[in-house]
């Protein structure tokens, strides 16, 4: 799944696409709609995320699409961050051509194309944004038990009386469906 993020009105999508499209059509949302419950997911996690959405529709945009900021390589994205290991850990990786990141990122590569871990990172995607936007809905525990053992016709059934944009787009965390608005 590419880098995008969700924007739902209550249990309505209003918009998929780039971090900086989806904060300037939550500012309008927010500007029309007064109080209404808006939520923006990260549909890599199925996080909900804060932005900041003060100031003008130009400044918004350019708030949520810039570079990176920070230590590392802002054009790559790179940012430094802690990683406890144990001593032998450390030890091994010391040994390893390139040092320590470079052997990581390749582990964290190779582990991304497993296809077992893709297909349960997608379903916990899923499970968090159900949680959620979904989590009181009748048949959610069901759905989800069906999510993860697999059964793609049992979740669609436990599911086909929720709100169309909710069972959809967690649908499309789950198994990759491409229908964002």
């Amino acid at each position: 799944m590419t880098e995008t993020w969700t924007l739902f009105e209550g249990r309505t999508r209003l918009r998929t696409g780039a971090l900086a499209e989806v904060a300037a059509a939550a500012r309008e949302a927010q500007a029309r709609a007064g109080q209404a419950q808006i939520f923006i997911f990260d549909d890599l996690t199925g996080r909900a995320v804060d932005l900041d959405l003060s100031g003008s529709a130009d400044e918004v945009a350019t708030r949520h699409g810039g570079e990176p900021k920070g230590r590392g390589r802002p054009k790559l994205g790179v940012a430094a961050r802690e990683v406890t290991l144990l001593p032998r850990h450390w030890d091994w990786l010391a040994t390893q051509p390139g040092g320590a990141s470079v052997t990581l990122r390749k582990l964290v590569e190779q582990a991304r194309r497993d296809d077992a871990g893709q297909r349960r990172a997608r379903l916990d995607a899923a499970y968090r944004f159900g949680s959620a936007l979904a989590g009181d809905l009748e048949g959610f525990e069901e759905a989800v038990r069906a999510l993860y053992a697999g059964d793609r016709q049992g979740f669609e059934a436990r599911s086909a009386a929720w709100p169309a944009d909710v069972a959809s787009h967690m649908r499309r965390l789950a198994y990759g469906d491409e229908n964002p608005l």
